[in-house]
C-alpha cells in the first residue's frame, strides 16, 4: 500500500460489487479485467492498488478502491477516439480535463448499486485528493462551474 491510501476506502473486495462494477463499465463501452491479489495491476500510471487502462479495458484488483476504478473510467470517457485507440497506462489530459473527471466519477458514483457521490466524495477525500475549498464536496458543490463546464462543452453531460 502507498503512504496516500486510506484503509476507510470501499474497495473491490466483495464478488457483488465486483459484478456491478463490470455491469457499469460495460454499459459506458469498457470492461473489466480483474486481477488476481498481490499481483500487478496492468496499466496502472500510479501503481500499487491503483485501476489500470489499456484501451477500453479496465484492470483492478480486489484492493483497488471503487473511487480509483471511477476515475480511470472517466478519464476514458472524457477521451476522444484517438486518445482511446492510444491508451496505454497514462490517460494523459490536462487541468481542466482532470477537474472534469473528478466532477464525472461523483456524478456517475450514483450509477453503481451500493456507492454513491457521497461514499465517492468522502473516499476522494480520505485518499488524498486535494480540492482549493478544502474537500471533494465542497468543491463538487461551489466551486465546479468550470469542470461542469468543460463536461457540457464535450457533449458528455448535459
Amino acid at each position: 500500500m502507498s503512504n496516500h491510501q486510506s484503509e476507510h476506502v470501499v474497495r473491490l473486495e466483495k464478488e457483488s460489487i465486483q459484478a456491478e462494477i463490470a455491469r457499469f463499465l460495460s454499459g459506458h463501452g469498457m470492461r473489466l479485467e480483474l486481477v488476481e491479489a498481490n499481483h500487478e495491476i496492468p496499466g496502472s500510471f500510479w501503481g500499487d492498488d491503483e485501476a489500470g487502462l489499456i484501451g477500453d479495458c479496465l484492470y483492478a484488483r480486489p484492493d483497488t478502491p471503487i473511487h480509483s476504478v471511477l476515475h480511470e473510467a472517466c478519464h476514458y470517457l472524457c477521451m476522444d477516439e484517438q486518445r482511446r485507440a492510444d491508451l496505454h497506462t497514462n490517460a494523459g489530459g490536462d487541468y481542466d480535463e482532470e477537474n472534469a473527471v473528478c466532477y464525472l466519477q461523483i456524478l456517475l458514483a450514483d450509477e453503481i448499486e451500493g456507492y454513491s457521490s457521497e461514499r465517492c466524495m468522502a473516499d476522494m477525500d480520505a485518499w488524498g485528493y486535494t480540492f482549493r475549498l478544502g474537500s471533494a464536496k465542497a468543491w463538487f458543490e461551489n466551486d465546479a462551474e468550470d469542470a461542469r463546464g468543460w463536461l457540457e462543452e464535450r457533449g458528455i453531460m448535459g
